[in-house]
C-alpha cells in the first residue's frame, strides 16, 4: 500500500473515531461535569487504559512488529504465525495473572494512582468500584494490539484503525442510558459508563480476530512456552514498554499530581481529548505505519528508500501538526465552551480546560515528532535508546509537575496548568534527543525538500495564527456564554473554515503542496 494511502486509511479512521469520541465527551461533560463521579470515573478509564498502551501498544508496536515482520519476509508466514501464537499465549497468561491480582489490590494500589482521593472516601470508594469493572478492558485490548500488530505488518490497516470506533459508540449507549434514567451527577452514570469499557473491549478484540483470520493468518491459543522468540521479544519489549509508552506514563503522573485539586483530574482530561485529536489522526497514523515500513526497507538494504520515508513522513505530519497547534494555543477557550460548558459543566470549568489545552498544544508537534522518530530505533530492534530518552522525559515530567503545581499553587495561579506546562516540556527534551542521535548515527539526514517546506509551513501556520487572532476579537459577541449554543458553533465552525482555508491558500500558493498533487493523492486514497 503506498505510504501516503495507509497514512490516510489510518487517519481517516482516526479521525472517525474521534468524532464519535468528541460526541461521547460531550454527552459525560453534560451529565457528570467535572465533580466527583467524573474524576473517579476517569481515574478508572485511566488504569487499565496506561497499562493495555504498556502492555500492549508500548511494547507491540516497538518490539512485536519488527520480529514478526523479519519472521514474515525471511521465513515465510508459518513461521510468522507461529511466533504470534507464542507472543499470544504469553501475554494471555500474563495479563490474566495481572489482572487478577490488580483488581484484588485495588484499593492500595488506587493510593498510587489517586493520592488525593483518600480525602474524599466517596470518590475514593466509587474510583476503586469503577477501576475494577472497567479493568477487564486491559486483558481485551493488549491481546487487539497484538492482532493489530499482525495486520500492520501484512499491510492491511483498516481493522485495526476502524475498531476504536467501537469503543466510542459503546460509551455513548451507556451515557445515553444514563440520561435516560435521569442520573445526572450520579454514581450510577460512572458504573454504566465502566461497564460500557469492558463490553467495548470484547468487541474490540472479536472485530480483529476476525480480520486477523480473513487476511490469511488465522491464530490459536497455545500452552505458553518462553522460546527463544519470546526471550528476544522480551528483551526488547521492556524498553518498548517505557519508550512507547511514556506518553501514558505521563499522563498518569499528571493524574497522580492532578488528583490533590478538586476538579484537576477533569480539567486534564478534557483538554487531553482536544489535543489528542491531531495527535491522535497524524502521530498514531505515522507511527504505525512507518513502523513496518522501515522494517521492510532496512530488511531489503535500501537506505535511500529509509531516508526518504522518514522525510516524507516528518514532511506529512508537520504540515498537519503545526497549524493545528497554532490554532487550539489561539482559540481553546472558544473550542471548550461551544463543546463542553452545557449541564454540569460551567463557565469556570472551561476557564480552566482551556488554559490546560493551551499548554498542552505547545508541545504538540513535539509529541508527533517522538512518533515519527521513535519507529527508526525501533525498526532496528534498538528500544533501548528510546528507552533512556524516555526515561530522561518521565524525569522532567515527574520534577517539573510537582513543582510548577506547588509553584503555581503557591502563586495563587491554577496549579493543574504546570502539569500540561512540564509535559510539554518533556516532550520536546524527548524528541530533540531522538532527532539529534539519529543524526549523528547517520540513520537520518533532512532532505532539501523538507528543510524548504518546514520554513513555508511554519510561515503558512503563523499567517493564519495572526489572522485567526484578529477574527477572534470580531467574533468575541457571537461566542460569549450568553449567546445560544448554535449561534456559538456557527461562529466557531466559520473561524475553523477560514484557518482551514487561509492555511490551505497558503500552503498552494508558496509551492509546499501543487493542485495537481494534491488530486493524485485523492485518486489514490479512494
Amino acid at each position: 500500500m503506498n505510504l501516503y494511502r495507509a497514512f490516510a486509511t489510518v487517519g481517516g479512521f482516526t479521525m472517525m473515531s474521534r468524532l464519535f469520541g468528541f460526541i461521547r465527551d460531550i454527552l459525560i461533560a453534560a451529565v457528570i461535569g467535572t465533580g466527583f463521579v467524573a474524576d473517579a470515573f476517569f481515574v478508572a478509564f485511566r488504569f487499565p487504559n496506561l497499562f493495555r498502551r504498556l502492555f500492549g501498544e508500548g511494547a507491540f508496536n516497538s518490539a512485536f512488529v519488527p520480529l514478526f515482520a523479519k519472521r514474515l519476509e525471511g521465513e515465510g508466514q508459518a513461521s510468522a504465525r507461529q511466533f504470534a501464537e507464542e507472543a499470544l499465549a504469553c501475554l494471555t497468561f500474563v495479563l490474566i495473572l495481572f489482572s487478577a491480582l490488580a483488581m484484588i489490590a485495588m484499593p492500595w494500589l488506587m493510593l498510587l494512582l489517586a493520592p488525593g482521593f483518600v480525602t474524599d472516601p466517596e470518590k475514593y470508594d466509587l474510583a476503586v468500584l469503577l477501576t475494577r469493572i472497567a479493568f477487564p478492558y486491559l486483558l481485551c485490548m493488549s491481546l487487539a494490539a497484538l492482532l493489530s500488530g499482525v495486520l500492520n505488518s501484512m499491510g492491511r490497516f483498516l481493522a485495526a484503525a476502524a475498531a476504536p470506533i467501537l469503543l466510542n459508540i459503546t460509551m455513548i449507549s451507556a451515557i445515553l442510558i444514563a440520561m435516560w434514567l435521569g442520573w445526572r451527577l450520579q454514581p450510577g452514570a460512572g458504573v454504566l459508563l465502566s461497564i460500557g469499557v469492558t463490553i467495548a473491549g470484547i468487541l474490540q478484540l472479536g472485530m480483529l480476530w476476525i480480520a486477523v483470520r480473513r487476511a490469511g493468518m488465522p491464530l490459536r491459543f497455545r500452552w505458553p512456552q518462553y522460546t527463544e522468540g519470546m526471550k528476544r521479544l522480551v528483551s526488547l519489549g521492556i524498553p518498548g514498554v517505557i519508550s512507547g509508552g511514556i506518553t501514558q506514563i505521563n499522563i498518569a503522573i499528571g493524574t497522580i499530581i492532578a488528583s490533590l485539586q478538586a476538579g484537576a483530574v477533569s480539567y486534564l482530561y478534557y483538554a487531553d481529548r482536544l489535543y489528542q485529536l491531531p495527535l491522535s489522526i497524524i502521530g498514531v497514523a505515522v507511527g504505525v505505519v512507518l513502523l513496518p515500513d522501515l522494517s521492510r526497507k532496512l530488511r531489503a538494504g535500501d537506505t535511500a528508500a529509509v531516508h526518504d520515508s522518514q522525510n516524507r513522513s516528518l514532511e506529512f505530519a508537520m504540515l498537519f501538526t503545526i497549524p493545528a497547534s497554532v490554532a487550539l494555543v489561539i482559540a481553546a477557550e472558544p473550542i471548550i465552551r461551544v463543546l463542553f460548558e452545557r449541564g454540569a459543566f460551567s463557565a469556570s470549568d472551561t476557564s480552566a480546560t482551556a488554559a490546560a489545552l493551551a499548554a498542552f498544544s505547545f508541545g504538540l508537534p513535539s509529541f508527533v515528532l517522538i512518533k515519527v522518530f521513535q519507529p527508526a530505533f525501533f525498526a532496528r530492534e534498538d528500544t533501548r535508546t528510546p528507552m533512556w530518552f524516555a526515561a530522561i522525559n518521565l524525569t522532567v515530567n515527574a520534577i517539573g509537575s510537582l513543582a510548577l503545581f506547588f509553584l503555581f499553587q503557591h502563586l495563587g495561579w491554577m496549579p493543574h496548568i504546570g502539569i500540561a506546562i512540564a509535559t510539554t516540556l518533556a516532550g520536546w527534551i524527548n524528541a530533540g534527543l531522538l532527532i539529534v542521535t539519529l543524526k549523528r548515527s547517520g540513520d537520518y539526514r533532512a532532505d532539501r525538500r523538507l528543510v524548504r517546506n518546514l520554513w513555508l509551513i511554519l510561515l503558512a501556520s503563523g499567517v493564519m495564527g495572526a489572522s485567526l487572532a484578529v477574527v477572534l476579537l470580531w467574533l468575541a459577541p457571537f461566542l460569549a456564554p450568553e449567546r445560544d449554543v448554535l449561534v456559538q458553533a456557527s461562529a466557531l465552525a466559520g473561524l475553523v473554515a477560514l484557518g482551514l482555508a487561509l492555511y490551505a491558500i497558503m500552503i498552494v500558493a508558496t509551492g509546499v503542496l501543487r493542485i495537481e498533487q494534491i488530486r493524485r493523492f485523492v485518486r489514490r486514497s479512494a
